[in-house]
């Protein structure tokens, strides 16, 4: 790359593809590395951590970037596959050096950390940070507030010491558009000290989305960090299938005191999933399905299901009951699956195209016949009534492939595979 090169903020890499010479898609940067140095030297870019396909994560060293320009990485093409492993003398520039808090020496101000810069030494492949775009005061990069300016590395200090408190505000806004699964991934190779900061920073819906995608123990770990009146609020917002399974983890006078400070109506729904075997139908199912009454229409319905706050799985079909139409109290008529919706004009009774020849799960059913009956009619939701004929919720099929998998699949799929694949 030329000695030209304009520098580069690292915010504006996160997530970049990265492309081998014949123009193929390796990867994505998930953060850069960087090594402190003695006095006020520029740190010095050691490599990127790269994302593969198979969400393994790799170290890239920096001599194998051959170019970084138009929102794209190349390589050399030659990929050592071997998981990231940090090493006590580096740091990742975006998980650990965005937020931090540090001082300017020319005024001796306090300043926020929200970008770094990195460039390429002259005639050389060597890449240092050179920069450092700061706020002035206490503020993160949500706060409105304090000057913003662009300084030299060497006019800022602080960045050597383990800062208590660490704020997550510029780390979150440029991982702001990753899937639930993929920030959980990324909050999972933090430190235990980062990963607390980030979790406290989040908005408690993106909270519970990241948590239902994380391993139990980061799940254990970062709720047992929440205050009792945040983590309640959390739970709240999580799937109530998933809020059970994380609670049923917890001593039993810490779930019951969460329990307690949960609204009763939320709190009456894990409790019920918390009765039922994990691994039936009862302990697999979520009480939120989509219910319409029998005399909504095809427009009503998918209305319900356009809600983008359901999952796939969910939205996929609506179940309807007479009368109260909500679990676990309506009596359960039939399904109606969203295809039928989309081929039917919008005043249509959904009464008129039940699906009512599919029998239902019974909350006792176990695992392998619940797979057996998703396997056999090709479905991914089915609804599961009690002997009353009551509606007592829906078993999707990404809760039956969690419960199949082995116990620490989240954590193989976060180490990428396993050692099978190291050279």
């Amino acid at each position: 790359m030329a000695g030209g090169t304009p520098r580069i903020f690292v915010s504006h890499l996160s997530g970049v593809a990265v492309f081998d010479p014949n123009g193929d898609q390796v990867g994505r940067v998930r953060d850069l590395v960087a090594m402190l140095r003695v006095g006020r030297r520029p740190p010095r870019l050691l490599g990127l951590v790269v994302e593969v396909a198979t969400r393994r994560r790799i170290f890239l060293p920096i001599t194998r970037v051959t170019g970084i320009e138009s929102g794209q990485v190349i390589t050399t093409g030659v990929l050592n596959v071997r998981r990231f492993e940090q090493r006590p003398t580096e740091r990742l520039v975006i998980g650990e050096l965005l937020d931090r808090r540090v001082r300017l020496l020319e005024t001796d101000e306090e300043a926020t950390v929200l970008d770094v810069s990195i460039r390429q030494l002259p005639a050389r492949r060597d890449w240092e940070i050179d920069r450092v775009f700061v706020r002035k005061g206490r503020g993160g990069a949500l706060r409105r507030r304090g000057e913003t300016l662009t300084v030299e590395w060497s006019a800022v200090t602080g960045f050597s010491l383990e800062e208590e408190g660490q704020g997550a505000e510029s780390l979150l806004a440029t991982f702001e558009q990753l899937r639930p699964a993929d920030l959980a991934n990324v909050l999972h190779h933090l430190s235990p000290k980062r990963r607390a900061e980030v979790a406290a920073a989040l908005q408690d819906d993106r909270l519970a989305d990241v948590l239902e995608e994380l391993p139990e123990d980061d799940q254990i770990e970062i709720l047992g960090k929440l205050k009792e009146e945040r983590a309640a609020d959390v739970l709240e917002a999580m799937d109530p299938d998933d809020a059970a399974d994380l609670l049923a983890e917890l001593p039993e006078e810490e779930k019951e005191r969460l329990l307690t400070l949960m609204q009763p109506g939320d709190a009456a729904d894990v409790r019920r999933l918390m009765a039922y075997e994990e691994r039936t139908a009862g302990g697999l199912m979520t009480t939120e399905p989509v219910v319409v009454r029998p005399d909504s229409t095809v427009a009503d319905a998918l209305a319900r299901v356009r809600n983008p706050d359901l999952s796939p799985a969910l939205a996929a079909q609506v179940y309807v009951c007479r009368p109260p139409d909500q679990t676990p109290t309506g009596k359960y008529l039939g399904t109606v699956h969203f295809q039928r919706l989309l081929r039917d004009p919008p005043y249509t009774l959904v009464s008129a195209m039940l699906d009512d020849d599919l029998q239902p799960l019974s909350p006792e059913t176990p695992l392998r016949a619940v797979a057996g009956f998703f396997a056999t009619y090709d479905i991914v939701a089915a609804a599961v009534v009690d002997e009353s004929g009551s509606l007592l919720g829906a078993v999707t099929v990404d809760d039956v492939l969690d419960h199949l998998l082995p116990d620490d699949w989240r954590e193989t799929e976060f180490l990428l595979s396993g050692e099978e694949n190291d050279e």
